[in-house]
């Protein structure tokens, strides 16, 4: 029987990933974090003998290791990209398969530098798991499969969410926008780095049309190699309100430019509020809109996944990935991310099972 330490395990992504591994798989579930007392009380209220609290300090190179005997993969839930040396050392010391959802070039550089070690090792390390990145390749894939020939597909995503409380997570998630990047693959090329894109993407009925900004995930550069006839790609992010798109995402984008440790806090939080003034749909969508040929007919394809809470669209993806590496499907060895690795069909409809809404338009 496999088992997966969850590092992260009591924070709101590692609960939901938590309670969708026990309900989906036969997998035993270490819950780890520093806090053993706030592990054992999560484990406690599961009520289920697979769960099980265990104290990890991801710091610690020993202490960690020490903690992986016996593991099966360790899914990396916690905003600890500071660590990621000794997370990756550890998984290769110990022979343990990883899978990260974090957002970080610093750790996607440090599993780069590792690749080689990890194909050696015979080990199946998955990165860029979850809601983005992680859905937006498996999407243009998903939507690949739909044609013969694909020629141009673009991913959107909606993210308005309320009541949710501040974490480290969105420390992470704000250092992502030191090294912002929006360039797209236009006209069968990559524009530049720090050129913004805008275009008017319908989310349907309930989200109306919305604005979105141009924004780049590591996961999108392959695209146009798996498919040479894309001439046209990208990821762009709605934008929340006119308060945050108008004043808060200036200021903080300058802010980070000019104190990047300092300011990263206080520039947080001041985003955090800006974006839970949002009005209502609080939902968490994406979508691929995508045109090529099928018979030798043009065909137009639209798809979108959504879901009310988003830290359920980032545990769910990842939970149908793992269904997958679970039976054997999709272990391969090596480095990989999980919008590449991902089969996406039966992705979308494990996430759907799971309780993702799924709404296609062919």
């Amino acid at each position: 029987m496999p088992t997966i330490l969850i590092l992260g395990g009591t924070g709101l992504t590692g609960r939901a990933l938590t309670n969708h591994l026990l309900a989906q798989t036969n997998a035993d579930i270490l819950i780890a974090g520093r806090n053993f007392e706030k592990a054992q009380s999560f484990a406690m209220e599961l009520r289920n003998s697979r769960a099980r609290p265990v104290q990890v300090d991801a710091t610690k190179y020993e202490d960690f290791r020490h903690a992986l005997k016996g593991v099966t993969l360790c899914l990396v839930a916690a905003p600890t990209t500071h660590a990621a040396k000794t997370v990756i050392r550890s998984c290769l010391e110990a022979r343990v398969d990883y899978l990260d959802i974090q957002y970080s070039s610093k750790k996607l550089a440090s599993l780069l530098s590792a690749k080689d070690q990890i194909q050696q090792a015979g080990l199946c390390f998955v990165t860029e798991a979850g809601y983005h990145p992680g859905l937006p390749a498996a999407m243009v894939r998903f939507a690949a499969s739909k044609m013969d020939l694909i020629e141009s597909a673009l991913t959107a995503g909606y993210l308005n969410l309320t009541g949710i409380p501040y974490t480290d997570a969105v420390d992470e998630l704000m250092e992502s926008f030191i090294d912002y990047q929006a360039q797209v693959f236009k006209n069968g090329a990559w524009t530049r780095k720090n050129k913004w894109e805008m275009r008017s993407f319908d989310f349907g009925k309930e989200i109306g049309r919305r604005t979105c900004y141009s924004m780049f995930f590591e996961e999108l550069r392959a695209l146009p190699q798996m498919y040479p006839s894309l001439k046209e790609t990208g990821f762009y992010i709605s934008g929340s309100n006119w308060i945050t798109d108008t004043i808060v995402t200036p200021l903080v984008m300058m802010g980070l430019k000019i104190a990047p440790r300092r300011g990263l806090r206080p520039l947080g939080r001041l985003t955090w509020w800006a974006m839970q003034q949002s009005k209502p749909p609080y939902l968490v969508a994406l979508q691929v809109e995508a045109k090529g040929l099928r018979n030798g007919m043009p065909i137009r394809f639209r798809a979108r996944i959504e879901h009310p809470d988003g830290y359920e669209l980032t545990a769910i993806p990842v939970v149908a990935y793992l269904l997958q590496y679970l039976d054997g499907s999709t272990r391969k060895v090596g480095l990989h991310m999980m919008g590449h690795v991902a089969e996406p069909l039966r992705l979308f409809e494990d996430m759907q099972r799971m309780g993702a809404k799924l709404t296609i338009e062919a």
